[in-house]
């Protein structure tokens, strides 16, 4: 097996440029208010709220009176009461139930490839062996886990993306990380593993995880963004 000690968390990678053209696509497509609840899905409060104010959103919803305060140091008009009327999943670029991306993610989730290990024909992975390799084959042990919010239910049943192809989650997801199939291939070490979000197949694998867990994307994306290290590319 080839290893490394890195145990990091997953990354919340927020695009720039998506968020602007997300939310001026939001705005235009009507309402006057930006949902801004549970810490803007997990997004971060003040980056989403300059992006709707500055494509034309009169006010923006939150939790908190100490979010309301704050927004206004910035100038931001914001409100713990009443309803937000601007489509989030436009704002956030998510999918809708049917997997639709109308507005390109603004964040992407993504592990890293903490170690790989050949396997034989039969070899089984992960805790209680829920599932056996049907042919030799290569593994990757990525982080994140169900303590970051990628719910158990998706072993086996959901998959990453490792440059540029969508591989297998295999066996039980663990607490801090999971199993990817790698059928054969051979990845560098820190390779990102994206589990929703960019520009690849990964990006509405959101819609798959609700398929899932029968959980709604608003809860999926919020949970798994406040437990991963948020940073920010163009």
């Amino acid at each position: 097996m080839r290893q490394t000690t890195s145990s990091a968390r997953p990354r919340a990678v927020l695009s720039r440029s998506a968020l602007a053209a997300a939310a001026a696509v939001a705005v235009e497509n009507g309402g006057r208010v930006a949902d801004l609840r549970r810490d803007a899905w997990g997004h971060g409060v003040l980056p989403i709220a300059q992006a709707v104010v500055a494509a034309g959103a009169e006010t923006v919803l939150v939790d908190a009176p100490g979010e309301v305060d704050a927004l206004a140091l910035e100038g931001i008009r914001a409100t713990i009461h009443g309803h937000a009327d601007i489509d989030p999943l436009l704002v956030y670029g998510l999918p809708d139930s049917a997997g639709e991306l109308r507005t390109r993610p603004v964040l992407r989730l993504c592990g890293r490839v903490l170690s790989t290990k050949r396997l034989r024909a039969g070899d089984a992975v992960s805790y209680g062996y829920t599932h056996r390799v049907a042919a030799d084959t290569t593994v990757a042990l990525i982080t994140g886990g169900y303590a970051q919010g990628v719910v158990r239910a998706l072993g086996n049943r959901a998959g990453v993306e490792i440059e540029g192809r969508e591989r297998a989650i295999i066996g039980r997801v663990a607490m801090d990380v999971c199993v990817v199939d790698l059928e054969g291939a051979d990845v560098a070490l820190g390779t990102d593993a994206t589990y929703f979000g960019g520009t690849g197949p990964a990006a509405p694998g959101l819609a798959r995880w609700g398929a899932v867990t029968g959980m709604t994307v608003p809860e999926l994306v919020a949970v798994a963004a406040a437990h991963a290290e948020r940073g920010w590319e163009a």
